[in-house]
């Protein structure tokens, strides 16, 4: 698997079997929160951990990471210190899954790898359409949803909206 490279403290990832993967997920991109609510429905062989890329979570957990290209491309990080990026981490996030065990193993091959990345291109190209992320509009033609303007997703209720200015209730009617 292409993709996969090890951290400072590699245990001998090679040598290492994987017991738990931390999947980081971009927490404002609406196709990675719902793969990340797929994933933890999952039956899993290996646990998944899905945790807010660039988050302090992160962060803290991960030191040695360059949190600002996780946000940029889909990055798992397993106990052992491998760090899976991109079509790699798609691939050894369906080997956790038992459903999906024989696929990841069928995407590993060189002609499955091409159709794994293929996968990763069309995710991002649809991601990048409708979140304006790389610096693409939204397919609608308004802008992106963002936290920090007071837009949150709740998967029950999808989009809200609470300006900054009227935390606490101190809200002007414009």
């Amino acid at each position: 698997m292409s993709g996969v490279t090890a951290t400072p403290r590699d245990r001998g990832a090679a040598r290492v079997p994987v017991r738990r993967l931390t999947v980081l997920y971009d927490a404002e991109c609406s196709l990675c929160a719902f793969v990340r609510d797929w994933l933890v429905r999952q039956p899993q062989l290996v646990p998944l951990e899905p945790v807010p890329a660039g988050s302090e979570a992160a962060r803290a957990r991960f030191p040695g990471l360059d949190h600002g290209a996780t946000l940029e491309e889909i990055t798992v990080v397993g106990d052992a210190g491998q760090v899976y990026r991109g079509a790699a981490a798609w691939v050894v996030t369906l080997w956790a899954l038992r459903r999906y065990r024989r696929l990841a193993h069928r995407l590993s091959t060189p002609s499955g790898a091409r159709l794994a990345k293929g996968a990763v291109l069309a995710a991002a190209k649809w991601r990048g359409a409708t979140t304006g992320w790389g610096g693409a509009t939204t397919g609608w033609g308004g802008s992106v949803y963002h936290r920090g303007d007071g837009w949150t997703y709740d998967p029950r209720d999808g989009w809200s909206h609470t300006p900054p200015n009227c935390a606490a209730g101190a809200c002007t009617a414009p």
